[in-house]
């Protein structure tokens, strides 16, 4: 195995085109499991840690540019406000230590179903700036996840930085896991009402062969909040409405059975987090002022 050390981003780009099977290393709390358990044995590993632009994110009017390699621990502290769902998001990622060294890239990268980032990121609805030699694009966070563990990506192509709106409204993550800490979810949810839109997003994660939006469930609750007028009245939801928008997130599942959990397990406890994520979102929405607002 040999290992690739760019100081640039340039040369990381020109190692990639050289070498396109070379696997990405950034927080390495995911490449160094599977080396170490010899599930993985690749030609090259490259290094990105010394490309400083990875670590760094921009604040801008209506979007945050967050750097692949920005840590967990950075998002928590610093972009709670503008980044809420990916902020609880990575607040339950394993231990202190990993949440110190790993980021959004590489959840992205390696594009496993379980990986935390990726729901919360599905309800934001993040594009991913991808960039090679032959130059960047951007790709809709909808269209990126291909299959178990792969991804749109070029093999010669790396993550530069995830764009992501600022929320306008209330957003939540929930997980389910076999313990508090240190683990990997059974299955998780995130949900974000975007007021400036009338719409909302979902995200599910670990509960179907990729992320994958509850769409249904989306158009269900976008139209039974539009017609009844919630938007603006802030009015406290319906059990009829939380109880169906359950219903149709579960619907949307498409789970197995393995050692964390059965398929069944795992649809219900989707409809559960879907019924109280939105509770908790609506809840926060009423109390914030945004229905007076949008009644303006």
């Amino acid at each position: 195995m040999d290992f690739l050390r760019p100081a640039s981003w340039e040369e990381a780009l020109a190692a990639k085109a050289e070498h396109p099977s070379a696997v990405p290393l950034a927080g390495g709390t995911d490449v160094m499991v599977e080396i170490n358990f010899d599930h993985r044995r690749p030609e090259y590993l490259l290094d990105l840690n010394r490309v400083e632009p990875l670590h760094d994110w921009e604040v801008g009017e209506e979007n945050v540019r967050l750097g692949a390699s920005v840590p967990y621990t950075r998002i928590m502290e610093n972009l709670r406000t503008e980044l809420p769902g990916l902020a609880l998001a990575a607040h339950t990622v394993a231990s202190p230590q990993i949440r110190n060294r790993g980021g959004v890239g590489g959840n992205l990268g390696t594009a496993s179903p379980a990986g935390d980032a990726h729901p919360a990121l599905l309800a934001a609805g993040a594009e991913v700036e991808v960039e090679s030699v032959r130059g960047s694009r951007f790709i809709p966070i909808d269209a990126f996840y291909t299959g178990v563990k792969r991804n749109a990506m070029e093999p010669d192509e790396l993550i530069r930085a995830i764009h992501i709106k600022k929320a306008a409204g209330p957003q939540q993550f929930s997980k389910v896991g076999t313990r508090n800490a240190m683990v990997i979810a059974v299955c998780a949810f995130g949900l974000a009402l975007h007021p400036d839109s009338r719409t909302v997003r979902t995200g599910i994660g670990s509960a179907a062969p990729t992320p994958v939006r509850a769409k249904e469930a989306e158009a269900f609750l976008n139209a039974a909040l539009d017609e009844g007028g919630f938007w603006d009245s802030g009015a406290v939801l319906t059990p009829a409405i939380t109880r169906q928008f359950a219903t149709l997130a579960a619907g949307a599942c498409n789970p197995i059975d393995d050692v964390r959990g059965t398929a069944a397990y795992r649809r219900h406890a989707v409809g559960v987090m879907a019924r109280r994520t939105l509770g908790w979102t609506w809840e926060q929405y009423r109390s914030t002022g945004h229905a007076l607002e949008g009644a303006v």
